[in-house]
């Protein structure tokens, strides 16, 4: 079934979802060092203009606050620390729950402002979940799910699991 043109249209003309003048570059991903903390291990990510890397001070502020703070999160996963802006960052972290299910939890720091990483207020019905860029490591992380779970499950194919990162562009 094709939308109504009149309607398709206009949603085009006035909200289609991109900003006037949005230019899309992209983005890079790097692999780092395995968080290992009480009931969750998580894959480490990077993601960021080429240009503007992520400084030491953020990376090490965001893997002091998910190996101190308490975590609701369990299990296996991953956390990308996503640089948006020049000093806006994402803290996303998500494990692998129910068998088949991704669950997030969401930081945030907003540059000088903000001395620590904070809970992202999400308000409203209609919520943001993944950026463009984010979704290359969404990708990657359900297909090497997706192997786990074809697997035998023990530690060796956890490690296989835990070893299977990307770096590349986004």
């Amino acid at each position: 079934m094709s939308p109504s043109p009149s309607h398709f249209n206009h949603i085009v003309a006035t909200d289609a979802g991109v900003e006037t003048g949005y230019e899309h570059e992209p983005k890079v991903v790097v692999a780092g060092e395995v968080i290992d903390a009480p009931g969750v291990t998580l894959k480490w990510y990077a993601l960021h203009y080429a240009q503007e890397s992520l400084p030491a001070a953020i990376t090490r502020l965001a893997r002091s606050h998910l190996t101190n703070a308490p975590l609701e999160a369990q299990g296996l996963g991953f956390a990308v620390l996503h640089r948006c802006e020049k000093d806006f960052y994402f803290l996303i972290v998500s494990t692998w729950r129910k068998s088949n299910e991704l669950w997030q939890t969401v930081f945030y720091k907003d540059g000088e402002a903000m001395s620590l990483f904070e809970l992202f207020p999400r308000d409203g019905a209609h919520k943001p979940t993944w950026c463009v860029w984010e979704l290359v490591l969404v990708w990657h992380e359900q297909q090497a799910w997706l192997r786990f779970l074809a697997s035998a499950r023990d530690p060796r194919a956890a490690q296989t699991w835990l070893s299977d990162v990307y770096s590349g562009v986004a």
